[in-house]
C-alpha cells in the first residue's frame, strides 16, 4: 500500500484557497476594515521566493461585491471565483491535502458549524468545490473536526487538543484511543501529540493552530505570557509544559521555542479575543505571522525571523480579521508541496 503523506507546511505550497469576507453580518468589524488586512496579507504570500518561485492563489468570492473587492485588491495576482459558501474560515470548512504516491487526495471531515455554534450555508460544501478545483479524490474523515484542530511535522507527528477533538459538541462518546486510532489511518500518522487545551475565549474548542506550531520536524513554537494582565498566562505555561515532557514519532525530545504572544488583546466592547502570533501562513519562502499592534510585536517577530532562519517573516495586520475569531492560517487551505523541510532551525 502507497504511503499516506502530508509535508510539512513551510514546504512552498502549490497553492493556496481562501474566501473573501463576504457577509458583513458575520463581523464585528465593518468589512471596509476586514478588506484592506486581507488583501495585504495575500499580497504578501504572494512575493515570489529567493529562487523566484512563486504561490499559486484561489480565491472564492460568494457576492458580487466581494468579488469586486477582491478584483481590485488582488487584481491578476490571484484566480477569483464566483462561488457561494459560507464564511471564511477555508481551513475548517476546506479539507486537509494530502499525497499518497502520485496521487493529491482531500480528506473532508463532518463540519457541524464548530460544535454547533456558527451553522451558515456553505460552509459544509465548499470543501467539495475546492477538492474538485485540485482535482483531488476526495476521502472522507470519519470525525467531526476541523481543519484548524490538526498540525502536522511531515515526518508521521500529529499535534491536536483534547478540548477540540474529545469535545462532546463533537465527538461525543469517542474515547481518545478511538479517535487516535482514526487520526492515524487517516493520515498515515505514527504518533499523536495531545495537548489539553487551547486559549481562552477561542470559539474553535482549543485549535491547535492558534498554540502550537511545527517550525519543522522536531522544532515547536508556541507562545509565553505577555504583560501581568495576560488572560492566557495558566494555559500557555500548561502548553508548554507539556510540550517539553513529549517526543515526536522519531523519538526526538521535541525542541520548544516559547515567543512572547500578543498579551490581552480585547474587540470595541472590551471582550478578550484569542489573539496568536502562531497563526501565521507560508509563503514562497516567506512566513506571514498576524500582528495587532501590541507592544510584543516587534521581539516576536525577532525571534521568529532566528527561528525560520533563510525565510522571509513579515507581520501582517489582523485585528479586524480577528474579531470574527481567527487569522491566516484559519482563513487558508493549502495544496502541500512535495519537498521535504531542510533549512536549519
Amino acid at each position: 500500500m502507497t504511503t499516506i503523506h502530508l509535508p510539512h507546511e513551510a514546504e512552498t505550497p502549490q497553492r493556496l484557497y481562501t474566501c473573501w469576507p463576504a457577509t458583513a453580518e458575520y463581523w464585528p468589524a465593518p468589512l471596509g476594515q476586514v478588506w484592506p488586512e486581507y488583501a495585504a496579507f495575500l499580497k504578501a504570500l504572494l512575493q515570489p521566493g529567493p529562487a523566484g518561485e512563486r504561490l499559486s492563489l484561489t480565491v472564492y468570492a460568494s457576492t458580487a461585491e466581494a468579488e469586486a473587492s477582491a478584483r481590485q485588491a488582488l487584481g491578476a495576482r490571484a484566480e477569483i471565483l464566483r462561488r457561494p459558501y459560507g464564511d471564511v474560515w477555508t481551513r475548517d470548512t476546506g479539507p486537509v491535502f494530502v499525497r499518497q504516491g502520485n496521487s493529491l487526495q482531500a480528506v473532508r471531515f463532518t463540519h457541524n458549524g464548530w460544535g454547533g455554534k456558527y451553522l451558515y450555508p456553505g460552509d459544509t460544501t465548499i470543501g467539495q468545490i475546492i477538492a474538485d478545483h485540485a482535482g483531488a479524490d476526495v476521502i472522507a474523515g470519519d470525525l467531526v473536526a476541523e481543519g484548524g484542530a490538526f498540525e502536522f511535522d511531515g515526518e508521521g507527528t500529529l499535534l491536536t487538543t483534547r478540548q477540540c477533538l474529545l469535545n462532546s459538541n463533537r465527538n461525543p462518546g469517542l474515547s481518545e484511543a478511538q479517535v487516535e486510532a482514526r487520526l492515524k489511518a487517516t493520515f498515515g500518522v505514527e504518533k499523536v501529540l495531545w495537548i489539553d487545551e487551547g486559549m481562552v475565549a477561542d470559539h474553535t474548542d482549543g485549535h491547535i493552530d492558534n498554540i502550537v506550531r511545527f517550525a519543522r520536524p522536531g522544532v515547536v513554537v508556541c507562545q509565553a505570557p505577555f504583560g501581568g494582565d495576560d488572560a492566557q498566562a495558566r494555559v500557555f505555561a500548561d502548553i508548554r509544559r507539556q510540550l517539553e515532557r513529549m517526543r515526536d514519532a522519531r523519538g526526538r525530545k521535541l525542541q520548544v521555542h516559547a515567543i512572547p504572544g500578543p498579551g490581552r488583546v480585547l474587540d470595541d466592547e472590551g471582550d478578550l479575543m484569542p489573539a496568536s502570533y502562531l497563526n501565521w501562513v507560508h509563503g514562497a519562502g516567506s512566513v506571514i505571522v498576524p500582528v495587532y499592534r501590541t507592544a510584543s510585536e516587534n521581539q516576536t517577530l525577532k525571534i521568529l525571523r532566528r527561528i525560520f532562519r533563510g525565510r522571509r517573516v513579515a507581520g501582517s495586520p489582523a485585528r479586524a480579521i480577528l474579531s470574527g475569531g481567527g487569522a491566516f492560517h484559519c482563513v487558508t487551505c493549502h495544496v502541500p508541496g512535495e519537498r521535504r523541510c531542510s533549512e536549519p532551525v
